[in-house]
């Protein structure tokens, strides 16, 4: 028994040292957290316009029946990575001519209104999500987020994070022609 008990320390340094080892192993991608929403139609859910913005709300019956893709993506104005993406965001809807609703997350509309107007509005539709609810019936990690939908409604692809870097925006671009090809 008292080897055991002098023998811990030594195992409990071990469990901890092969964490930290899978943890800075250069193969393994942070941002691929698996989501149980890929292949499946989006989550049933309704929400209302953010006030001050000019677009309306949606639901989920918004994304079916589209002719094309259409990129969901979840921001809130007190998000440091979401303003340094939506510049991609709005080349997107710019140069390729994307459909981007948007989930206000977890925030004020007078704080994401303001937001819009300063860094200008991309999004055809934004639906305020203030209490958080959609987000997790979404299963949100954080914000941001962004997923690709199907015309039919089913969630193709999600982007864990700012969608920022040449990977990050070449492994997007690739999801959205794949979605484009099989919609």
């Amino acid at each position: 028994m008292k080897r055991l008990l002098f023998a811990s320390p030594v195992i409990v340094a071990l469990v901890f040292g092969a964490f930290f080892l899978w943890g800075l192993n250069p193969e393994r991608d942070p941002n691929s957290i698996p989501s149980v929403l890929i292949s499946r139609p989006v989550p049933v859910f309704e929400l209302p316009e953010v006030a001050g913005t000019g677009v309306p709300g949606f639901s989920n019956a918004d994304l079916e029946g589209n002719d094309a893709p259409v990129i969901v993506n979840v921001f809130a104005s007190w998000c440091v990575p979401c303003r340094a993406e939506h510049a991609v965001l709005t080349r997107l809807v710019a140069e390729e001519g994307v459909q981007l609703f948007g989930i206000n997350y977890r925030d004020e509309p007078e704080d994401a209104a303001r937001w819009l107007n300063e860094l200008g509005n991309p999004y055809a539709r934004i639906g305020s999500d203030i209490d958080g609810r959609v987000g997790l019936d979404w299963g949100l990690t954080g914000v941001p987020e962004t997923f690709i939908v199907g015309p039919d409604g089913t969630v193709l692809y999600k982007h864990i994070g700012p969608i920022l870097g040449d990977v990050a925006i070449r492994n997007f671009a690739t999801a959205l022609a794949q979605a484009r090809q099989a919609g």
